[in-house]
């Protein structure tokens, strides 16, 4: 009889190391007097030493020597199903654990057992081999092997990891009409977190009201995790009306419940029902935190109900909870936000032993506000009396603060001050005001500033550079870019996708495509990954040349390295396409983004519009918009001229009027464009006296006539007198 497999005490570590260095495995003790080796590297049976590569034997090669594939076969011992598991728990590769398992499987008076299947589909689930997986379930429907709920359970949590629910939903569906095994709450309690988990908010509902429809209870964790995704798509009132369904399948609510639902009122500015929730929590027992409490006070300080946050604060103390840093963080922040920094001030004179992140709090409140005496008697006055000293995070706000208010003196000044309290400036200091000099165009004095920064021993880091390497491409500087930029390797600094994208766009507005494109493929070879920045920029340099297959090409690269198209993208296609006169083309692409989930914006609808005008498609741009008005977009004044020029092109000049006239009603106002369109058409259809009466009109409504508008006035005005004196 076959022996379990033991690993003999001589086979060392380096013999293990050999094994896994070739796809073969060995049995250890099977009953043989010595172990054996198959080796599956050309699916033949040979003997490790009789390869020519090796003279010498190693210990390796000793023990598998006597035996081979061929061997095994002709000898009366079998592998079994037990074995066979231990065997596939090595950590041998999926193919080799394949051929083992088919070998095994064609020994006569063999039969794979559920144990084996079970092993098998572990490994092939951890290596995402999903494909296999379904075979290997069809093959145990075959064989009529006894499914149980434990293997659809491991496959469901592999899908998980593997970024698959929808196959996990599947293969829940499928369970009992495919493979004959009872789904219980435990199966759908996996799929509901694989499907919150992977982002799929909305099917999990579904899945839940799936599990009541076939008779299944759910427990309290089913309830807890669909809330959880009824709250991540803002469905709350759903969510909470499940609160009130749990006692009817006999589950009582309980703390995570209650802080799910909490959370999401009052994130979702619903506080005043997130507090009746929390009344009720502690009503029912359940135990309550500081976080939860926390939440329903950050809901009100979201909403500027900073009164009613701070008297739950005063809630929280007579219930025996004590405020934690955050508690108060968040009430100060609030406090600060709306303005009330005094208010913030008095209560952190109330905390009794408040850290430096609530003074850094109240001395931003300040900064923000631009009270910065103020800001500096706490950070003086204040911090020292308590015994908290001024730290460089406190030194850096202020700086941050001072350099946003382009107060960039004062902030060196604070610079030097820090020395005198003891506080050496770190990278951070130095890059703060690297990036206020270079904001305000002062390339020089952020020169100066690294030079000093490199003095005390400091290096520039990856956000210094990127700043310094984008100040130089705005102001058209990229030869001085693309050399700091070359040197960042050779400073320990690796280059970031803010680097590569800065350069690159600085490249194509230089038109030097090429090299930008060519930026691009050295950007992949360091490891960096191209974000939409990255494509958006070279798209649509390509673009605005007129190389509509290049930037196709850069389209069809962007989608295989797994980089969404958004908006932006699908904006210049469809303007690209427009503007070459395939306008259905670009409707195409339209309605692509629409299926996509990429909501559009009245920009998208107006490259549209305009391009339907331009090719005297007007009333199709009209059905176009009251499509788009349906949807729920807004058009706006942009669309409007589109449309105007375009009825107005095709001579339909009441029509345009008309739409000139509902644009008023519906509150927007028309503009420079609007009126010079409607006076230049007028004016070419030899309606002189309307042209006149549409000026005065929207002079006399606010209208100031500009440069364009003189210039439409007298040219015709000019042309009129000119065939007046002709016909004379």
């Amino acid at each position: 009889m076959l022996k379990s497999p033991k690993l003999t005490s001589h086979v060392s570590k380096t013999l293990f190391k050999s094994l896994f260095k070739r796809p073969s495995f060995v049995f250890f003790s099977f009953g043989f007097s010595n172990s054996c080796t198959i080796d599956y590297s050309n699916c033949t049976a040979r003997s490790i030493c009789q390869s020519n590569d090796s003279e010498s034997e190693n210990e390796w090669e000793r023990l598998l020597k006597p035996f081979d594939l061929n061997e095994l076969r002709k000898s009366l011992h079998k592998i079994t199903p037990f074995q066979l598991c231990k065997l596939l728990r090595l950590p041998l590769d999926v193919d080799t654990s394949m051929e083992l398992f088919t070998w095994a499987g064609s020994q006569e008076g063999y039969c794979h057992t559920f144990d084996v299947y079970y092993v098998l589909i572990d490994k092939l689930g951890a290596n995402k081999e999903f494909k296999v997986i379904d075979s290997v379930l069809l093959q145990m429907k075959e064989e009529g092997i006894i499914f149980r709920e434990s293997l659809f359970i491991l496959i469901m949590k592999y899908y998980g990891r593997g970024g698959v629910p929808g196959q996990a939903t599947r293969l829940l569906l499928d369970m009992k009409s495919v493979y004959g095994c009872q789904p219980t709450f435990r199966s759908y309690n996996v799929v509901l977190d694989v499907l919150v988990a992977g982002n799929c908010h909305k099917v999990a509902p579904n899945l839940f009201y799936d599990m009541l429809s076939k008779g299944i209870s759910p427990t309290v964790y089913t309830f807890g995790v669909v809330m959880k995704a009824l709250c991540m798509v803002n469905e709350v009132d759903s969510a909470c009306s499940l609160l009130r369904d749990m006692t009817k399948h006999g589950c009582v609510p309980n703390s995570v419940v209650y802080q799910t639902l909490i959370h999401a009122l009052s994130k979702s500015n619903r506080v005043s029902e997130a507090l009746m929730l929390l009344e009720e929590m502690i009503l029912m027992g359940c135990t309550s935190d500081v976080q939860t409490f926390n939440d329903v006070i950050h809901g009100l300080c979201k909403i500027n109900r900073i009164h009613e946050a701070a008297k739950l604060v005063d809630r929280m103390l007579v219930r025996g909870f004590t405020p934690d840093d955050i508690t108060y963080g968040v009430l100060m922040h609030g406090l600060c936000r709306t303005g009330r920094v005094d208010e913030a001030r008095a209560l952190l004179n109330k905390i009794p032993s408040a850290n430096v992140v609530l003074l850094n709090t109240v001395i931003n409140g300040y900064v923000i506000s631009g009270r910065f005496d103020e800001a500096k008697a706490i950070f003086y006055d204040s911090m020292l009396s308590v015994g908290c000293n001024p730290d460089v995070f406190t030194f850096n706000i202020l700086i941050h603060g001072l350099c946003k208010q382009r107060r960039l003196g004062s902030a060196l000044e604070l610079v030097n001050a820090m020395a005198v309290k003891g506080c050496e400036p770190n990278i951070v200091t130095y890059t703060i005001l690297v990036d206020g000099f270079c904001k305000e165009g002062q390339l020089e004095k952020a020169n100066i500033i690294v030079n000093e920064m490199l003095a005390k021993g400091l290096s520039l880091n990856t956000v210094g550079y990127n700043c310094l390497i984008h100040a130089l491409c705005s102001a058209g500087k990229i030869l001085e870019a693309m050399e700091i930029f070359g040197e960042m390797p050779s400073k320990g600094c690796k280059r970031d996708i803010y680097t590569f994208n800065s350069i690159i766009s600085g490249l194509c507005k230089g038109d030097r495509i090429e090299e930008a494109l060519g930026l691009y493929q050295d950007m992949l070879l360091e490891g960096v990954t191209a974000n939409t920045v990255t494509y958006n920029t070279l798209i649509h340099a390509f673009l605005r040349r007129g190389s509509l297959h290049e930037a196709h090409k850069l389209v069809n690269d962007m989608l295989f390295r797994g980089c969404p198209l958004d908006e932006i993208t699908y904006n210049g296609l469809i303007k690209a396409l427009c503007n070459a006169g395939a306008v259905d083309k670009g409707l195409g692409l339209f309605e692509e983004m629409m299926r996509k989930g990429i909501k559009p914006s009245s920009i998208s609808c107006n490259i549209l519009i305009n391009g339907l005008c331009r090719t005297r498609k007007a009333n199709t741009a009209l059905e176009f918009l009251r499509d788009m008005i349906h949807r729920g977009l807004t058009p706006d004044i942009v669309t409007y001229n589109s449309l105007i020029n375009g009825l107005c092109k095709m001579g339909c000049i009441q029509e345009a009027l008309n739409l000139f006239d509902k644009l008023q009603a519906e509150g927007i106002y028309p503009d420079a464009v609007t009126y010079n369109t409607l006076i230049s058409w007028h004016f070419k259809e030899g309606l002189f006296d309307d042209a006149f009466l549409i000026l005065h009109k929207g002079v006399a409504n606010g209208f100031v006539p500009n440069d364009a508008t003189w210039y439409i006035l007298v040219r015709n005005l000019v042309k009129e007198i000119n065939m007046e004196s002709w016909n004379f």
